[in-house]
């Protein structure tokens, strides 16, 4: 193995923490690179949908740190804490999708616009270029999922990640 992972690290609950941690950073890579490079805007609701990946993160870190330092019942809550984190993220994506789909109406303050730009009459420009992005409208569909579609696969999958290493994590701490 090309990696000198410590043994806690090289148990199903370290691999599979470890997996987390790189799926959740690959997600909102994606996400980034969707909205820098690829020029799509987010909507509030998709912002909203960041969060759990922005606190899931370090929290999966430290919770590699516990396991590797042998507090497994911490490294468990914490694993546990994160699936609960993408379980919640998971339902908020379900309700854009729907919303998108137009199963139920989306909430009446989901609209923004693009940043403003500087300078002598950029404000009149704005306005007359001014692209509003909706919640309840899919910018992007693949495979007949949106952006919010696809979060709802990512963070189930990782909510179960996070939730069995919370569960091998734990394993057994001998009789009770």
């Amino acid at each position: 193995m090309l990696l000198n992972l410590p043994a806690s690290l090289q148990s199903s609950a370290g691999r599979t923490g470890l997996l987390v941690l790189l799926v959740a950073a690959a997600v909102i890579a994606t996400a980034l690179a969707f909205e820098h490079l690829g020029g799509y805007t987010p909507c509030p609701l998709c912002l909203q949908q960041r969060y759990s990946y922005y606190a899931a993160i370090p929290v999966l870190l430290l919770a590699l740190l516990l396991l590797s330092a042998g507090h497994r019942g911490a490294a468990s809550a914490l694993f546990a804490l994160v699936a609960l984190a993408f379980i919640a993220n998971a339902a908020l994506g379900i309700y854009q999708a729907g919303a998108e789909w137009k199963f139920w109406p989306g909430p009446e303050t989901c609209g923004g616009s693009q940043p403003l730009s500087q300078g002598a009459g950029g404000l009149f420009k704005d306005l007359a270029n001014a692209r509003v992005i909706r919640c309840d409208e899919a910018s992007w569909r693949f495979l007949g999922l949106s952006f919010a579609g696809w979060n709802v696969v990512a963070s189930i999958l990782l909510a179960v990640g996070a939730a069995f290493a919370g569960v091998k994590a734990r394993g057994r701490q001998g009789p009770r």
